[in-house]
C-alpha cells in the first residue's frame, strides 16, 4: 500500500504498546483493589471466550487510549477479542485506508488473576496492512505486559521489533522504577529433568493430549525411564504466560494441540488458543526461541478472533530440531490408535 516502515518508525511502535499496555496493567490493579465482587462477574458469552466484567473494563481502556494516543497518521485497524469488529482509528476511518493492524488481546489468563492465582498477560501484535491475508506472521512489533497478583512486587514487560533484540523490562510496583534485565531461554537440547508440557486445561481432550503427552516421551526416550519423574508438567491457563516460562528459562516445550486433538476426535472445537493469543510469538523468535505449527514450519493464522490455532513452542533451536520428529511421529501413532 506504498507504507514504508522505517527502523524508527517500528521503534515509535513499540513504545507506544508498551505506554498502552501500562495503562491497562495500571486499571487492572486499580480495579481489583477497589471493585471487589464485580471484577469477577461474568457479562457475556462469546464464541472467542466467557467474558468477564475485568475484561470488559480493559476493553474500554484501550478504546479510550488508542483515540487519545493513536498517532493520526499511522491509521490503524483494531482486532480484539471482544472488540467491535472493523473498528479503526482515527475513527471512522475506512478500513481500506488503514495502513496497520494491530491485534490485542486484553487479558490474557483472566481466570488467573480472578482467582489471584497466577499473573495474566495484556498481549499485542502489529502488522502492516494486508487485508485479510494479514497474519501473524506477519507480525512486525509485540508487547506483553503482566497482569501482577495482588502480592506481588514487581512486574515484568517484553517488548520487540522484528530482527531488533527483545527488550525486557522489571517494573517495581511500589516505586515506579524500571530496569532492564536479559531473559534467555534454557539451551537444553532434550527434556529430561525440565518442564516440557502438552496443553490439557480442561476435562474434554485431556484423555488424547496425555496419550500424545505420553506417546512424545517414549520417542524421546524419556517414558519410564529409570523409575519415571524425567519429565515436568506445568499447566500455565494463559497462552502469553506459556510463552513467558519459555522466554525466561522455566520451560522447555508447550505444545497447544487442541484444535487438532478434538478434529481428530470429532468433538465440537473447544476454548483453545486464537490468533490473538499467540500474537506475542515474536518475542520469544526474538530471544532465539521457536514458534511453529505441530508438524514444523512458521505460523501461518489471519489475525482475527476465531481461528483456533494449534502451536508448538520451543526453547531454541537445536531442541527444536530434536524433538520435531518426534512430536510428528507421536501424533501419527495416536492418530492410528
Amino acid at each position: 500500500m506504498g507504507f514504508k516502515i522505517s527502523k524508527s518508525k517500528l521503534m515509535r511502535a513499540r513504545r507506544l504498546l508498551c505506554a498502552l499496555q501500562c495503562e491497562i496493567q495500571a486499571r487492572v490493579i486499580h480495579a481489583r483493589a477497589s471493585q471487589g465482587a464485580r471484577f469477577s462477574r461474568v457479562v457475556a458469552v462469546t464464541p472467542e471466550d466467557t467474558i468477564f466484567h475485568v475484561d470488559r473494563l480493559t476493553e474500554a481502556v484501550i478504546m479510550e487510549w488508542l483515540a487519545a494516543h493513536w498517532p493520526e497518521d499511522w491509521p490503524v485497524e483494531l482486532v480484539m477479542e471482544g472488540g467491535a469488529p472493523g473498528a479503526t482509528f482515527p475513527a471512522g476511518l475506512p478500513l481500506k485506508d488503514t495502513v496497520w493492524k494491530l491485534i490485542l488481546d486484553p487479558i490474557d489468563g483472566t481466570r488467573c488473576i480472578m482467582y489471584d492465582k497466577r499473573s495474566a498477560w495484556t498481549l499485542a501484535g502489529l502488522a502492516p496492512q494486508l487485508g485479510a491475508r494479514t497474519g501473524v506472521q506477519d507480525i512486525v512489533v509485540a508487547a506483553m505486559t503482566e497482569l501482577p497478583t495482588a502480592k506481588a512486587g514487581a512486574a515484568d514487560q517484553f517488548s520487540a521489533v522484528r530482527g531488533e533484540r527483545l527488550v525486557a523490562t522489571r517494573h517495581d510496583l511500589s516505586t515506579g522504577a524500571a530496569k532492564k534485565w536479559k531473559p534467555r531461554p534454557s539451551q537444553a537440547t532434550d527434556c529430561d529433568h525440565g518442564f516440557a508440557s502438552v496443553v490439557k486445561f480442561f476435562p474434554e481432550g485431556k484423555v488424547e493430549a496425555a496419550g500424545l503427552e505420553e506417546a512424545l516421551w517414549r520417542e524421546l526416550g524419556l517414558h519410564d525411564r529409570k523409575g519415571g519423574a524425567r519429565v515436568f508438567d506445568d499447566q500455565y491457563l494463559s497462552t502469553g504466560g506459556q510463552i513467558y516460562e519459555l522466554l525466561v528459562g522455566h520451560d522447555r516445550m508447550v505444545a497447544d494441540l487442541r484444535p487438532l486433538l478434538a478434529e481428530r476426535a470429532g468433538r465440537a472445537m473447544p476454548l483453545c488458543c486464537h490468533p490473538y493469543d499467540i500474537c506475542t510469538a515474536l518475542l520469544l523468535e526474538s530471544a532465539g526461541g521457536v514458534v511453529e505449527r505441530p508438524e514444523g514450519g512458521s505460523l501461518r493464522v489471519p489475525l482475527d478472533t476465531l481461528t483456533p490455532v494449534a502451536w508448538v513452542g520451543y526453547a531454541n533451536r537445536a531442541l527444536a530440531r530434536r524433538m520435531r520428529p518426534a512430536l510428528r511421529r507421536a501424533l501419527a501413532a495416536t492418530a492410528r490408535s
